[in-house]
């Protein structure tokens, strides 16, 4: 799957890559809906109903990932919500250990994305992923989200990496595809993003559910 010695740069998701995607699925899908109902006085079929709308118009674009977009749209203090369950917020059972070996082997190493840089900020602030990872972006930097490719072109102008020799792992196969269009080389997906869901095929791009699957470093 891999060859270590043709691999400088690993750039890294962050949810459902580094972290369990558990809690981000459980505020957007679960929490947030019963928010609204509640703020907002309607029924939490309604509410629902009006979230999905709001999401799929919006879906694959930055405003999708972005704070100040949702806290505006649905008149919620989405940042205040989110931290009522960070007792979510956790490594990947493996995160520690792989990136410790990153650094043991001397790769370049950098988180990269499309959360609200106030989102890392809650992230970093419940977990040692700061210190674990010290390189991180978000997409929101650049204005342009990963699906796009006027995001790898400004991220290689900001952080200098060489596509051909990059390793780029990702829960998301369309942004795999997006990051493989600009030439990065290496491409790797996770099928288990979610610890409270079963695990998800990929068709396009090899895939783990541990970074233990690896070859050695």
């Amino acid at each position: 799957m891999l060859d270590w010695s043709n691999i400088d740069t690993v750039l890294l998701d962050m949810d459902g890559t580094l972290l369990d995607l558990r809690y981000d699925n459980h505020f957007w899908n679960e929490r947030l809906h019963a928010h609204y109902s509640e703020i907002h006085g309607v029924t939490l079929e309604a509410a629902q109903q009006h979230l999905q709308t709001e999401f799929m118009n919006v879906a694959g674009t930055l405003d999708w990932y972005c704070l100040d977009y949702w806290q505006h749209r649905l008149g919620l203090p989405i940042r205040d919500l989110k931290r009522q369950t960070v007792e979510l917020i956790q490594l990947r059972p493996d995160t520690q250990a792989f990136l410790e070996q990153l650094k043991s082997a001397k790769k370049q190493v950098a988180l990269i994305t499309n959360a609200h840089p106030d989102a890392l900020a809650l992230k970093n602030e419940f977990t040692p992923l700061k210190s674990l990872c010290p390189t991180q972006f978000s997409t929101h930097e650049f204005g342009y989200c990963k699906e796009f490719q006027q995001l790898w072109t400004a991220l290689r102008q900001r952080y200098d990496f060489d596509p051909a020799r990059t390793l780029f792992i990702d829960d998301g196969e369309h942004i795999l595809d997006s990051a493989r269009t600009f030439g990065i080389r290496y491409t790797v997906g996770i099928t288990n993003p979610d610890s409270g869901l079963a695990p998800k095929t990929f068709t396009r791009h090899p895939a783990i559910s541990s970074f233990s699957e690896l070859p050695t470093l």
